[in-house]
Order: C-alpha cells, then sequence, then structure tokens
C-alpha cells in the first residue's frame, strides 16, 4: 500500500543526478550538463516543496487524531512502554511509537496494513468485542502477546474508528517452553515382529551374524537419537528419548522401518520392525503405558510400522509390508476357552457386524450361534437393514424352522437385553462402522473377533479383543474357535451353517486367490469335511441379471493411470457391495495394479479398494477415515459429493506414490 504520511523521503536519485551532472562537466559535454542541471535544481525545489508538504498532513493529522481522544486515552498512548500502533478500520496504520520502530522493519510502518504484520487481527472483529488478546503471534521469528482496544474517542461512528494494539514480547518464554518440552523425554518399544519367522528361512550359519547385525541396526539407532537403550528380551527393546528426537524421527517417517529390511543374510522374509511411542504423558510411568498401547496397536495392524501415542492422538508411519501368517494354534484354543466361559456366564447372546452387512459377517455369525445354542443359550443376529449380498442366504436360512426368530433388529435387541447379556461383535472393530454405534456403548460385556487391522477409533473396553489381520476373513477365525467350543461339532453342526461359512470365506478371498494362508486352506479343507457343497456355496453368492449389468456400467467408466484404475458408480446406484465387486473386477485388466470405486449412498460416499499387494489401498483409504487389509480396504466420507470424494481419493493416491511407499 502508498505510505501517506512517511516524513523521510529518498534522496538517493538526487545524489545520482547531481554525481551525473559532474561528469558531464568534466567531459564538457555542456548543453546535456545544462540541461540535467536545470532539471536538478527542480527536482530540488519540488522535492522541499513535497517534504513541506508531507510534514504539514503529517501535523494535520497528528491534530485531527488528537481532537477525537479524550485525556485519558493520550496519557495511557505516552506511557506505554510497548511497541505500540494506531490503525483504522481497514487495518492502516495511521501511527507509531519509537518501539515499535525500533522494532520493525521501515516499509512495515505508517500507511501499511497491519494485517501485513499481525496476520491474526481482525479490526471487526475488535470493533464488536471492544478488546481482543492474541497468543504467542509469531512476527518475524519472534513471538508475541498482541492486545487490541477499541480506542474510546469523541467520533463514535464505525467507520472512523481507531485501535490501538501493543505488543508483548514473548519470545523469551516461548522459546524457555519450546526447550522445556524438547527435553521431556519419551518411551520408544521396538519389536522385531518376524524375527522367528526370519530365522526359520535363514541358513543355520548366517543365524548369528543376522541377530548382531539388527542389534547393531538397534544400537546405532539409539545413539542417534541419544536415547537410553535396553534390550530387555532376544527381541524386543526399549528406548528412552526426548522429545525433539521423537519430533525429527516422525519428521523423517521413521527410516529404520525400511533400513532394517535392507538386511540380507541369506533370509528370504525381510526382518521388520514394530515400533510404539508413548509421548506427551505427565510422567514416565504414562509414557510408557502410551508405548505399549501404540505397539499392540502396531502389532494387530499386521507389524512392520510405528504408532506414536499420546493422550488423545495417534499417528501410523510404515506398515507397507503385506501380513504374514503367523497365529499359532495355542492361541486360537486360548481364546476360544475364554469366549466359551464367558458365553457360559452370560443370558442371552448378541451378535452384530459393521453396516451393509456381508457373508463373511453373516456366515461367522450363524456358525457361532450353533456353538451358543450348543452351550444352552439364546441367540440372536442382529441385522437393521436388507442388503443384496444377504438375499440368497437368508432365503435359504428362512427355509428352516430353527432359525425363526433368529434374527432381530438394534430396536428389539434393546428391549430384550439385559445386563448378564453380552455383545459379540464380528467382522468390524472401529466403532465408526458397527451398525449401532449406541447399542454397542449399552452392553457392559463385549467380545471383539474381526480380521482388519485394528482401527484408531476401535471398540474399547472388551472382554476379548481377538484381532487376527493374518487370516483371510472373519469366517476362517469363527471356525477354528468353534472346533474348541463345541465337542463332535462334525455331528451337531447343519450343512446350512458350513455352506455360509465357506461362502464367507469365498467372498473375502476372493474365491481363494487373495489374503489366503495355509491355515486359510485348512479351514476351507475342514468345512469340506463337515459337510460343506460347493454347489450350494456357489448359489449363495449368485448374482441376478440387473447386477450384472449395472457392474458393466460402473466399468465403463473406468479411467487408469499408473496401473490404478479409479470408477464411479451412477447416482441411481446405491448397492455398496456392487463397488466392491466391481472393484475386484478391475483387477482381472491387464496392467491394473490397484482399483478404487465409488459410490454415492444418501449424503454419503463409499469407497471400495483392492490391490494385488504393490500398493497399499489400505494405507491410502485409512487416511480418508477407512481401514482394512493391505490389500482390501474400505472408506466411508460422510456429507460429501461424488466429485469431491473423488478429487479427495486422487490427492492421497498422489501423496501415496509421491512419498514411494509402494
Amino acid at each position: 500500500m502508498k505510505n501517506k504520511f512517511q516524513l523521510e523521503f529518498n534522496r538517493l536519485y538526487l545524489v545520482f543526478l547531481g554525481v551525473l551532472v559532474g561528469i558531464l562537466f568534466i567531459l564538457e559535454n555542456y548543453i546535456i550538463a545544462s540541461i540535467s542541471s536545470i532539471i536538478l535544481v527542480v527536482l530540488i525545489i519540488f522535492n522541499i516543496y513535497i517534504d513541506k508538504r508531507k510534514k504539514s498532513e503529517f501535523q494535520k493529522f497528528i491534530d485531527d487524531f488528537s481532537s477525537k481522544m479524550d485525556i485519558a486515552t493520550k496519557n495511557t498512548l505516552m506511557n506505554i512502554p510497548y511497541p505500540l500502533i494506531i490503525c483504522n478500520l481497514q487495518g492502516n496504520i495511521l501511527w507509531y511509537n519509537d518501539e515499535f520502530k525500533s522494532n520493525f522493519e521501515p516499509n512495515q510502518l505508517m500507511g501499511n496494513n497491519v494485517g501485513d504484520i499481525i496476520h491474526e487481527f481482525s479490526a471487526k472483529e475488535v470493533f464488536i468485542e471492544k478488546e481482543k488478546k492474541y497468543k504467542y503471534v509469531n512476527i518475524e521469528k519472534r513471538y508475541f502477546e498482541v492486545t487490541a482496544k477499541l480506542l474510546e474517542t469523541k467520533i463514535k461512528s464505525e467507520k472512523d474508528s481507531l485501535f490501538l494494539i501493543y505488543l508483548n514480547d514473548k519470545t523469551y518464554e516461548v522459546n524457555l517452553y519450546k526447550d522445556k518440552e524438547a527435553a521431556k523425554n519419551g518411551v520408544v518399544l521396538i519389536d522385531v515382529d518376524n524375527l522367528e519367522d526370519v530365522l526359520k528361512v535363514t541358513e543355520e550359519d548366517s543365524i548369528p551374524l543376522l541377530i548382531a547385525e539388527i542389534e547393531r541396526k538397534i544400537k546405532a539407532y539409539s545413539q542417534k537419537n541419544n536415547a537410553v537403550y535396553l534390550k530387555y528380551s532376544h527381541s524386543k527393546y526399549m528406548l528412552i528419548v526426548q522429545e525433539k528426537d521423537i519430533e525429527n524421527e516422525i519428521q523423517n517417517k521413521f527410516e529404520i522401518l525400511e533400513n532394517i529390511k535392507e538386511l540380507k543374510f541369506g533370509n528370504s522374509i525381510s526382518v521388520t520392525l514394530s515400533i510404539g511411542i508413548g509421548r506427551g504423558g505427565i510422567t514416565p510411568y504414562e509414557n510408557q503405558q502410551f508405548a505399549i498401547s501404540a505397539m499392540e496397536l502396531a502389532l494387530s495392524r499386521g507389524g512392520d510400522q510405528s504408532v506414536v501415542k499420546t493422550k488423545d492422538h495417534l499417528e501410523f508411519f510404515g506398515g507397507k509390508s503385506k501380513e504374514i501368517e503367523k497365529r499359532s494354534r495355542v492361541k486360537v484354543r486360548v481364546i476360544s476357552n475364554a469366549v466359551k466361559s464367558i458365553i457360559k456366564e452370560s443370558n442371552n447372546v448378541f451378535i452384530m457386524g459393521h453396516m451393509n452387512p456381508d457373508l463373511d459377517f453373516f456366515g461367522a455369525a450363524v456358525g457361532l450361534s450353533r456353538a451358543v445354542k450348543m452351550l444352552g443359550k439364546k441367540c440372536f443376529i442382529i441385522i437393521d437393514e436388507n442388503s443384496n449380498s444377504l438375499k440368497n442366504a437368508l432365503n435359504e436360512l428362512n427355509k428352516e424352522e430353527e432359525y425363526n426368530g433368529l434374527i432381530i433388529t438394534s430396536e428389539k435387541c434393546f428391549k430384550i437385553k439385559d445386563k448378564e447379556s453380552i455383545l459379540i461383535i464380528l467382522d468390524v472393530n472401529a466403532k465408526g462402522y458397527v451398525q449401532n454405534l449406541d447399542l454397542v456403548n449399552s452392553f457392559s460385556k463385549k467380545i471383539v473377533i474381526d480380521h482388519h487391522r485394528k482401527a484408531p477409533n476401535s471398540i474399547e473396553d472388551n472382554m476379548i479383543c481377538y484381532i487376527e489381520p493374518y487370516a483371510s476373513s472373519t469366517c476362517e477365525l469363527i471356525t477354528e474357535i468353534l472346533q474348541y467350543i463345541v465337542e463332535d461339532l462334525h455331528l451337531k453342526i447343519k450343512p446350512i451353517e458350513v455352506n455360509l461359512l465357506l461362502a464367507g470365506m469365498s467372498v473375502d478371498t476372493k474365491n481363494f486367490y487373495f489374503k489366503t494362508g495355509v491355515r486359510t486352506f485348512q479351514t476351507a479343507a475342514y468345512l469340506k469335511r463337515m459337510g460343506a457343497d460347493s454347489s450350494r456355496v456357489k448359489k449363495l453368492l449368485w448374482t441376478n441379471l440387473e447386477g450384472y449389468k449395472n457392474k458393466a456400467k460402473v466399468i465403463e467408466s473406468v479411467k487408469i493411470v499408473d496401473g490404478i484404475a479409479l470408477a464411479k458408480c451412477p447416482v441411481e446406484m446405491n448397492d455398496n457391495i456392487l463397488a466392491a465387486q466391481v472393484a475386484d473386477e478391475l483387477l482381472n485388466i491387464s496392467g491394473v495394479r490397484a482399483s478404487f470405486v465409488l459410490i454415492k449412498i444418501n449424503e454419503d460416499v463409499l469407497i471400495s479398494g483392492r490391490s494385488f499387494g504393490d500398493i497399499s489401498v489400505q494405507i491410502i483409504l485409512e487416511s480418508l477415515g477407512g481401514g482394512g487389509h493391505f490389500t482390501i480396504a474400505g472408506t466411508k466420507i460422510n456429507n460429501v459429493s461424488l466429485e469431491k470424494a473423488e478429487e479427495m481419493l486422487k490427492l492421497e493416491i498422489n501423496k501415496y506414490l509421491k512419498e514411494g511407499v509402494y
């Protein structure tokens, strides 16, 4: 903005012109020198005139300004020992004191706008509130507490309002606080989460070298971060690290997660770490508890990642490796016995899944209901919404009189449950995706069984939380549990139940070519021995002709960029299962490494993501509030248009590819 009241003019151009005139006379170019001399004299006279005029204008402004203020205000201005300025409603600086001038560059002063210096300042807000404080305003690498007041003047109109702003330098206090915070200690727990698996595929002679190199890497990492180092198990370490070093690691996205994978001593599996960090706690013990929770979360999400936890915030880094099957039969037996014991001690048993329930949830729920009945307890499956994916299964179930009354709504559950009832939540662990969160919160006894990576906002206060991201499906987990809960299961389980369990596995594994391990095929073989009929399973997965036509319409909209296919469902479609099926189909296209399908349902947009494993759709969609697995994930974005959701998705995909994490 043009400076109206600056009294000091830059006269360098006059000096330059004077020197030029002198040079011209020396060179005996008298005509041009004479003309230049006349111009110089005119400019000097003009400069003197402008200078006097500016002084006159400034004096007039001061007189006018003084006439608007009462005596108390004038005394206040004279006695404040802080940098002080006065501005008008537009934020233009009209006056400043010497203290302010000594703190800031001359080009930031009179005639300029306060907003250029104090970005937080709003004259409109101060006019309404009369006085406003701005804490720790950063101005030229210094911190000030800024106080802005509406001046009491003789003129009351808004457009002539004047504002007094003074700054109290708080730089020392802020830097002291930052230094104090940076010196605080956090707790870092490190677990070589796949050490046993790595050692199994490493030649015996190389094992000592590999173990020594892993320890050397972690020691070097602790020294780099000036940490206290403790190894408390053959694969577990604890570091005490200052906050500033934790912050550096966050900025570097925990490079050790990738560096450790470079260790090659004949091992065909890369070494991976899980890191849990606790910071921001009041005591070291609280930070340790944060770190333990963070470690549990990192491991339950498949490992190979770092989780940073404070009192009310979580951050995730890494998670770029596909999960490797590593759960044991011993753990399954322990979980099964615990589930059996809790069911026996409960009255009614209620089973709930996620919104838009699918066959993996439903098959697992029906299978588990058999165990509950064998233990002599009443069982109910909660389904609030009709799902096209369950249409065939429900029709088959309705043919059997035994299952009458098995399926109820949340509303009925509220009416018949009591304090000794238990809620078993299947195929979901995130609060935002359960069918009815109010119902979940109303139960004091809860069990969670899921195969998705543990979500940051997972359901808490559970009696049992059995989350196995290494499993192909919840049906796989429930089938294993059933073998330990029900004796002579093959004599008691019904054909429809084993068919639904196998159908659920088929859905989540995409007919056994996605996310399958040895245990997956063992479980499927067990269900076949129990009487599962593949042809009946196929019928449970049937899609009608209209469904095929709708798939074709969505596939027509696909766009493929850098091996990533993206498609949008027409607005008239509202079947989220269709979107998931299309995402699966798109992986059959040559060159497609990952696929995303968006569908608008009411005011929300649902996104299904699939990949072959070189791109983590889970990391991409988790940044949009979703989750899942490395190769299969989904999310729901509330109150957004299809176009906006697509834009948000593309932004996260580009961010993922730019960081080069695949």
